[in-house]
């Protein structure tokens, strides 16, 4: 058995993943970590724009894909949670998601006969806190590492892309590369990428954790790897296919004060280059990854 204080453990990965399929963790034990982040689908969802939480209550963003986030800087779609280790408290206290708190998950957790003996497995002792509960799943999500594509391979000298594939990984690099910098296929950043506000959820992204007007309709630059599965897109999951994204850098951006300079002219693509930039972005699928046993829901 390993141990220890800092970083991962093979005993603190299971409890980890134990708890991200635990639906106790939500108020009325009907939501898991994972009714949003589904392993098949690079971890989100995939059924509706927008996430949905207890008593059928809807939230106001896509639920963000939970990919290699080892190499995060921060998280969440404006950036609001800077350490992974804390990150799942957003979802477990948001009242349309989980709406629980952590006092109310640990006194049911603690009541139980598995998750006393799983924190001892893990930390020494049978003490269940806020503290590790976080840790612990930060544990799991510090594995959810894909790197075994198509894309990887190349890169690694195994395959080779077929004409199609490789004429669309030109059209990435002369017109996506610097946001979707490989090989996480994000630059961790933030930008306003020319959408046009949702009326209805009134949401300027970054501004709402910043306060600062310059971060308007600032969203994070999510990574496009096995973006094949993670349908819908955007931040309030608008576009159901990658097609529907091409056209909106096409020629639907909105220009605005915060615009991301790189977008101020629309990328211009011909149905042929939208054909081959999708076949290169197919490249990106990790099916080991999608379909780790190792990701699902434990049986044990």
């Amino acid at each position: 058995m390993l141990r220890n204080k800092g970083g991962k453990t093979i005993e603190g990965v299971k409890l980890g993943r134990k708890l991200f399929y635990d639906p106790r963790l939500s108020k009325n034990n009907t939501i898991s970590c994972s009714s949003c982040h589904l392993s098949f689908n690079g971890f989100t969802h995939t059924d509706h724009a927008l996430s949905h939480g207890i008593n059928d209550s809807i939230g106001h963003r896509n639920s963000p894909v939970l990919i290699n986030l080892a190499w995060g800087k921060s998280f969440m779609w404006d950036g609001g949670v800077n350490r992974l280790d804390v990150q799942a408290l957003a979802p477990i206290t948001h009242p349309a998601e989980m709406g629980s708190d952590l006092n109310e998950v640990i006194a049911k957790l603690s009541k139980t006969e598995e998750y006393p003996r799983l924190f001892k497995r893990t930390y020494g002792n049978t003490e269940i806190t806020g503290e590790k509960l976080l840790k612990a799943i930060a544990q799991f999500q510090l594995t959810l590492v894909s790197a075994d594509s198509k894309y990887d391979k190349m890169k690694a000298g195994d395959i080779e892309f077929t004409a199609q594939e490789q004429r669309g990984y030109r059209t990435f690099q002369t017109n996506c590369a610097s946001c979707h910098a490989e090989p996480l296929f994000t630059n961790a950043g933030f930008a306003n990428n020319g959408l046009a506000i949702d009326t209805t959820l009134n949401d300027f992204g970054r501004m709402g954790i910043t306060g600062n007007s310059y971060d308007s309709l600032l969203f994070k630059v999510p990574t496009l790897r096995n973006i094949e599965f993670s349908k819908p897109y955007m931040h309030d999951g608008r576009f159901r296919k990658l097609s529907e994204v091409l056209n909106h850098y096409n020629h639907e951006i909105i220009q605005s004060a915060t615009l991301d300079e790189k977008l101020k002219k629309n990328i211009l693509m011909s149905s042929n280059e939208k054909v081959d930039f999708i076949a290169f972005l197919l490249t990106l699928s990790d099916k080991e990854f999608l379909f780790n046993p190792d990701f699902s829901f434990p049986q044990n």
